[in-house]
């Protein structure tokens, strides 16, 4: 009985360790490691290549009305962009894959997609809102943060990221 009652203290202790860790969401001046990441579309993109280039995620539904409005600044951005270092990848966290993809083609979307994952929850934490978009330097760094939907001339001013 002592043991058992010794087993599941242990548990739960290690259960709210976890929670906790992931309840810190990614701020400004951490540093993520980028996991592996498979696409939508079934190609897998190692975190290799992410490495010394500066990368701008966003987590995003296809059921959130604020990523309708910043999804088409991001494919603006991300066609801007191609052919340059900075590299863009965008992550739903709908609870289907099949929603996400519908999404994107519907609209027409190119950039990236994965689903979310528990590696990338890992790495970022938990979410503060949506959509939520991060950019990371070269060396994996946040260099900057933005929860909720971002004007057009904001989601534009991301391609300086990319400039040498």
């Amino acid at each position: 009985m002592m043991r058992a009652r010794r087993v599941a203290i242990a548990w739960l202790v290690a259960v709210l360790g976890m929670a906790g860790s992931l309840a810190h969401a990614a701020e400004v001046g951490d540093t993520i490691h980028l996991p592996d990441v498979k696409l939508l579309d079934g190609r897998t993109v190692p975190a290799s290549q992410w490495a010394g280039k500066p990368v701008v995620i966003e987590f995003w539904a296809s059921w959130c009305p604020f990523c309708a409005l910043q999804n088409p600044r991001l494919q603006a951005l991300y066609d801007k962009t191609r052919g340059t270092k900075l590299q863009v990848l965008t992550v739903s966290i709908d609870k289907q894959p099949q929603d996400a993809v519908a999404y994107l083609k519907q609209r027409g979307y190119t950039f990236p997609a994965a689903m979310d994952s528990d590696a990338l929850r890992r790495a970022f934490g938990a979410r503060k809102g949506l959509p939520e978009l991060y950019v990371l330097d070269g060396k994996g760094r946040v260099v900057q943060k933005e929860v909720g939907e971002m004007i057009d001339d904001d989601v534009a001013a991301l391609a300086r990221y990319g400039k040498p």
